[in-house]
């Protein structure tokens, strides 16, 4: 049997324990880290290999085969902070040419290295194949086929818009992000 003095006691408690929970939901723990870990990529940030033998480490010019295929990368800040907590920071490098490009590409390649987001823009499903026949990425989800010589404009399936694509520079031999990206990163509103 309860007392009434016990049951007031639980309920603050309760109450104290709630309110300190959502607090730290509202507020949350300070985590600049994460923070910078979300943030878009940024001017200076360089790249770094998604998976296989060099994971983690930073993409050079030298890494890039001339005529793709593509890799996945995504950017780490100058502090050292792998910007991979959002799926919207995967991009894909590859280098050609600086010849074969167009003129507006060309402008925010370096070197003949191009970047864009490896984010579909028709439902945000990863763009991670490579057609060699076409030197062209292509969308594992439904097909869609962008051709980075030329702005990433879609040469077939549903995507309604380029891929983004990000201002690059070379410093030191090291593939180094210019500018932002050129337009909203993602797949189509509903």
């Amino acid at each position: 049997m309860r007392t009434r003095g016990y049951r007031d006691d639980t309920c603050y408690g309760r109450r104290a324990v709630l309110g300190l929970a959502l607090a730290t939901l509202a507020v949350g723990p300070a985590r600049p880290d994460d923070d910078a870990a979300k943030a878009p990529p940024q001017p200076n940030d360089r790249f770094v290999f998604l998976t296989g033998p060099k994971k983690g480490e930073v993409v050079s010019l030298d890494s890039l085969v001339v005529g793709g295929p593509q890799l996945q990368v995504f950017p780490v800040s100058p502090e050292g902070t792998v910007r991979n907590e959002t799926l919207l920071n995967l991009v894909i490098l590859t280098r050609f040419d600086p010849a074969e490009l167009s003129e507006e590409t060309r402008a925010r390649a370096a070197e003949g290295v191009v970047a864009y987001s490896a984010v579909c823009t028709h439902q945000a499903c990863p763009v991670n194949m490579w057609a060699k026949d076409r030197n062209a990425f292509v969308c594992s989800c439904h097909g869609s086929v962008f051709d980075p010589k030329n702005g990433a404009e879609v040469i077939g399936g549903p995507a309604p818009r380029p891929l983004p694509s990000l201002g690059l520079k070379v410093a030191d031999g090291v593939v180094t992000v210019a500018a932002p990206f050129s337009s909203r990163v993602g797949g189509t509103l509903k």
